[in-house]
């Protein structure tokens, strides 16, 4: 697994963040980028392996991180990793709600299990994380909510129509969080535009595939979606960044 390397200290922040599918792309280089910001980060998704390994490298550039065991689709497991962190630290400052998957293929396939899937992860994870945090946030009066949504959530073309849906989800999520909170709560949406990742792995309609091989000539790396993480996470408790949306030069629209 490729997460990047620094030699950058860490700076002491602070915050206590949880970060679903921590154990690659956007999740593993979000965690990097927030333990180098001086922040403890728990890591969290089902790769145990992988995670150990992030968590390995950011204690040996001198940064604080755990892992947890973390399945967004089970509502405990979301629960108990968020009780883990608030056990271990005494509370939870930020929860990046990133796990998501993109098992792309036609409408006309009636690949009715992967669409379920997606429905579970990209939707139901968004919705287990929030009712596991929220409570813990409430009680602190303090807390931030990061999800990373999708530029599908403003689109749709073909092949991506289901997951186009759950990240608009996301987003309608996102933001009627942010509408129904009181200024304790800080919510960000994060919309990533073409991105280096392993989502694509998981199509298994070859023209589907092939289809995002080519899309994705140009993609941003991980560690840009980081940075817009890094920046709504480290932006004074008066701001709140309600949107980013982060694409690469080359992607019209």
């Amino acid at each position: 697994m490729s997460i990047g390397t620094t030699e950058t200290p860490v700076r002491r922040t602070g915050k206590i963040v949880l970060v679903t599918g921590a154990s690659s792309g956007i999740g593993s280089a979000t965690a990097l980028q927030l333990a180098q910001d001086g922040h403890t980060v728990v890591l969290g998704a089902r790769r145990q392996d992988r995670l150990e390994e992030l968590a390995t490298h950011i204690g040996a550039m001198g940064g604080t991180a755990t892992a947890v065991a973390l399945d967004v689709t089970d509502r405990e497991s979301v629960q108990n990793a968020v009780a883990d962190a608030v056990r271990q630290f005494g509370k939870l400052d930020v929860l990046v709600n990133n796990a998501g998957i993109m098992p792309l293929s036609s409408l006309g396939q009636t690949k009715v299990e992967e669409w379920n899937s997606m429905i579970d992860v990209n939707i139901r994870g968004v919705l287990h994380g929030i009712a596991a945090a929220l409570p813990v946030m409430h009680e602190q009066k303090s807390g931030h909510i990061v999800t990373v949504a999708s530029t599908g959530a403003h689109e749709v073309v073909p092949t991506a129509a289901v997951y186009c849906a759950t990240k608009y989800a996301a987003w309608a999520i996102s933001e009627g969080l942010r509408i129904e909170s009181g200024a304790w709560l800080r919510v960000t949406t994060v919309t990533p535009g073409v991105t280096e990742s392993n989502l694509a792995d998981s199509i298994s309609d070859p023209e589907a595939r092939e289809a995002m091989r080519k899309y994705r000539a140009n993609a941003l790396p991980a560690s840009a979606i980081a940075a817009g993480i890094s920046y709504a996470v480290n932006a004074g408790d008066d701001v709140d960044i309600n949107e980013i949306i982060i694409r690469p030069t080359s992607q019209r629209p």
